[in-house]
């Protein structure tokens, strides 16, 4: 399992990934699940993937090789985001069907899911969530973020804290955040944590961040939003019980 989310403000974006893949009591791996692919005051591109790594790996590649073949449509030739992200659904496509008989005998799970995000000269910056079926959603203003893989412990704090009109650095905060209490709360999520901002119209990515378990800033982080929030839970305002009874359950003679 793993854990990415996407952030799209007015300023730009966020996206940040985990890198655990396997977790047990005596295993444990890390992959690389965050990529760029950028072409200097053209586009910016980021990927990160989830889901069955076998799959990710072999779409990735795909990917890279397409750009390196110099194939009429690859990442750097296609005019828009949403084309990229109906590219990249496509290929998932592909690569499942390749694989699909073998991994269905052995009962693998072979769903996968990628999140895109960049700019392209001529468009604002944009964000998709590509689907194991090769569809594709994008993040709006009332919705600005999208998350793949273990998302549940991550999401609330997105919530409560992610709108549009955010400062970029605030929102990479938030993004750590959500990351960090995902790790707290599930062992197949995991370090190390790559973060990678961008700056709307820049087409270059000046902002990358990896943390390992121990950094001092991530520790740093952790121990001020929990004391941030054991002093808000302890000053919230005092409780009103309701005094309704309890209705008495008629004896039985």
């Amino acid at each position: 399992m793993t854990y990415c989310l996407g952030i799209w403000v007015k300023e730009g974006l966020i996206l940040a990934a985990d890198s655990r893949t396997n977790a047990g009591v005596d295993y444990i791996s890390s992959y690389q699940k965050m990529f760029e692919f950028s072409v200097p005051d053209e586009r910016a591109l980021m990927l990160c993937t989830s889901g069955n790594l076998s799959i990710t790996q072999a779409v990735v590649h795909a990917l890279e090789q397409d750009i390196k073949r110099n194939a009429t449509i690859n990442l750097y030739t296609l005019p828009t985001l949403h084309d990229v992200a109906r590219y990249i659904g496509r290929q998932i496509r592909e690569i499942q069907e390749q694989d699909r008989l073998w991994l269905e005998k052995d009962n693998i799970d072979f769903q996968c899911s990628f999140l895109v995000g960049g700019q392209i000269l001529g468009e604002p910056p944009q964000l998709y969530l590509v689907y194991s079926q090769g569809n594709c959603i994008r993040a709006t203003p009332e919705t600005p973020f999208l998350q793949i893989g273990e998302t549940k412990y991550g999401k609330p704090i997105l919530d409560r804290t992610v709108r549009y009109e955010a400062a970029l650095d605030s929102i990479a905060k938030c993004a750590l955040l959500s990351i960090d209490s995902t790790m707290r709360s599930n062992i197949s999520v995991g370090p190390p944590i790559n973060m990678v901002q961008y700056e709307a119209d820049s087409f270059v990515i000046r902002h990358r961040l990896q943390l390992q378990a121990g950094d001092p800033y991530l520790i740093q982080i952790r121990k001020h939003w929990e004391t941030s929030l054991r002093t808000a839970s302890e000053s919230m305002p005092a409780l009103v019980w309701n005094q309704l009874s309890v209705p008495m359950e008629p004896e039985i003679s």
